[in-house]
This record gives structure tokens, sequence and C-alpha cells, in this order.
């Protein structure tokens, strides 16, 4: 369907020289002079690049409806990332750069999102917020608080690297926004 730019948001999925981009950031822009533009940051759906782009308000492109299925992250290994549709039973492997930043928050048998455009997988919806274990982290100091203003860091069972207060420790399990990668809070 042919929407005009103003009305793409972040997530979207469009199609653009027979190939789907999903928009990664987005903003208008009204300068001084001239009329306002659209600055769009998008990720090929396809190699897993990212480039920027500049669209008049007014131009119009095709956003694309993808449908969403419930899959099972399985596991990875050097082939991708595999999963499993919940539905069919059926298996499929996604790469790397279509997986992006969500392997940061996956583990085994997880139960996630994929959307597709016809048989097609093309990248991992996650929940909003996961609960991993901190697998490692400096030990805290007698005297740290909750309303404590310092960070350290952590790492998770996953691998990912997250900033958390001081009174964090190893084994505690972690509610993180999947969206920015920030700790929330104590699971």
């Amino acid at each position: 369907m042919k929407v005009k730019m103003n009305n793409i948001a972040k997530g979207n999925v469009v199609l653009m020289d027979n190939v789907l981009h999903q928009v990664i950031d987005f903003y208008t822009v009204k300068p001084g002079k001239g009329g306002a533009f659209a600055q769009v940051k998008m990720r090929n759906m396809d190699t897993g690049s990212t480039f920027e782009k500049r669209f008049r308000t007014e131009d119009t492109i095709e956003r694309v409806i993808l449908e969403e299925k419930a899959v099972q992250f399985l596991y990875s290994d050097s082939e991708g990332f595999h999963f499993m549709d919940n539905a069919s039973y059926e298996q499929f492997t996604l790469t790397p750069e279509l997986v992006a930043e969500s392997k940061n928050f996956m583990l085994d048998n997880m139960d996630v999102s994929v959307l597709f455009h016809g048989e097609k997988p093309l990248t991992v919806n996650l929940p909003v917020t996961v609960n991993l274990k901190v697998s490692y982290t400096e030990p805290g100091v007698k005297g740290n608080t909750v309303s404590g203003g310092a960070m350290k860091t952590a790492k998770l069972e996953t691998g990912y690297e997250v900033q958390v207060p001081l009174f964090i420790e190893n084994d505690e399990l972690l509610k993180i926004d999947t969206r920015t990668g920030e700790y929330l809070s104590r699971a």
C-alpha cells in the first residue's frame, strides 16, 4: 500500500527498488527555507546493511504488511540462528545480519515471533522485556544502595554487557528492555 513519507514510522517495512527495507529511525526536518523533508535510516532486509536516505515529506513509498508467526528459538551455530514454527513445527535458519541485535536477548528454547513476507522469514520480534541472569560482574561494595547513581558493567548469560547498579551480584536475574538494551530492574 502506497503511503506518504510522513506516515512512516520506526519499525515499518517498505519496498524500495524491489527490495524490502526496515525503517530503523525516522525524523522530519523543517528547515527555515524550503520544504520539509524526512530523514530515514533503513536496513536492507536481504543484506542487513544500513543506510540513510532523505525524502520529501510529500513523496510516497510502498509500505509492506508482514505476517507475524510465533516461533521458538532453538539454538545458534556457525550456519546461523535456528528457529521452529510453533504451529507447523517446520525449522528454518536466519543469518546473523537478519537477527541483528536480537541475538543479545535470546536464550535457547525461548518463544519469540518472526516477521515473514510470504514464506520468507525476515526479522525477529522480541518481547519488550526479557529476564536474563548475570553471568559475571565485579563484586558490590558494602554501603552501595538502591538509590546510588553509580553503575558497573555486568555480563549476561547471552554474552551481552549492560550497565547495572552497584548492588547487582552474580547469578541475579535481571529484567532487560530489548528495545534499548538497558537494565530495568531485578526480576
